[in-house]
């Protein structure tokens, strides 16, 4: 999907030297400080320009889950690893390779019972998660589909990225720099001056606004028996902001 650029309000900061024309200056917003460079007889603009590159996420990853409880810590193993390797022989008949396929967290701990003030030993919960990497969004509800049938009982944590985000990423920053340009000439304009030169460009970084990250919770039950739809999932956009502070020379 193309990449949509977006400006918002940037900061704006004129001095002007002790020998030079009277001072103009815009008040900065609450929370940002612009700080007035020192006199040196030349006029100069300091402005802050925000570039935006919004992009449909091309890569996705699931967080995929087992569970198994057993009154010995053995047992539980065992119904843990029997679980989870169905389900990973399930994404790999599903085409997915085994690079895409790693353990994000492995548990095993003793559960209790509470009466009248005793403590009992219950048994043992055992809990094995691996994360999936997708490189087709479009495959997400497909593949927490078929995880919960083959054993799989929770999904979680899916998470939406972009392949080529270095690029991305440049493209927020080049457009940040327009922007910032675009304002110092702004205000160059309403003194009746134009910009001579840009001393000084400063990245202040980049900022990711995430689209809204879905939670699927999917516990097996005899009510699961029956076929289901697979889940919808809508990735959303990636929000990628740039934010620079220019200094430019008025002519």
């Amino acid at each position: 999907m193309p990449t949509r650029p977006l400006f918002v309000v940037a900061t704006l900061v004129i001095s002007t030297g002790a020998a030079a024309r009277p001072a103009v200056s815009a008040a900065a917003p609450q929370g940002v400080q612009a700080a007035a460079p020192a006199a040196t007889g030349t006029d100069l603009v300091v402005t802050v320009g925000e570039g935006l590159v919004r992009a449909v996420p091309d890569r996705a990853t699931v967080t995929l889950t087992v569970e198994g409880r057993a009154k010995s810590p053995r047992e539980v193993q065992r119904q843990a690893a029997q679980a989870m390797t169905a389900v990973q022989q399930a994404l790999r008949g599903a085409g997915l390779a085994e690079a895409a396929v790693r353990t994000r967290a492995y548990e095993l701990q003793p559960e209790f019972d509470y009466r009248d003030g005793k403590q009992t030993l219950r048994g043992y919960l055992a809990r094995n998660s691996i994360e999936v990497r997708l490189d087709d969004v479009g495959r997400v509800g497909e593949i927490i589909d078929l995880a919960v049938g083959s054993g799989a009982t929770s999904v979680g944590d899916i998470q939406f990225e972009l392949a080529d985000r270095a690029t991305r990423e440049r493209e927020a920053l080049r457009l940040a720099v327009v922007d910032a340009r675009a304002r110092a000439e702004a205000m160059a304009a309403g003194l009746d001056r134009a910009v001579a030169a840009v001393v000084r460009v400063e990245e202040q970084g980049a900022v990711e606004m995430p689209p809204p990250m879905p939670r699927v919770t999917a516990m097996r039950a005899e009510a699961m028996a029956a076929p289901a739809p697979p889940p919808p999932v809508a990735p959303g956009e990636v929000e990628l902001r740039a934010r620079v502070t220019l200094t430019a020379r008025l002519k």
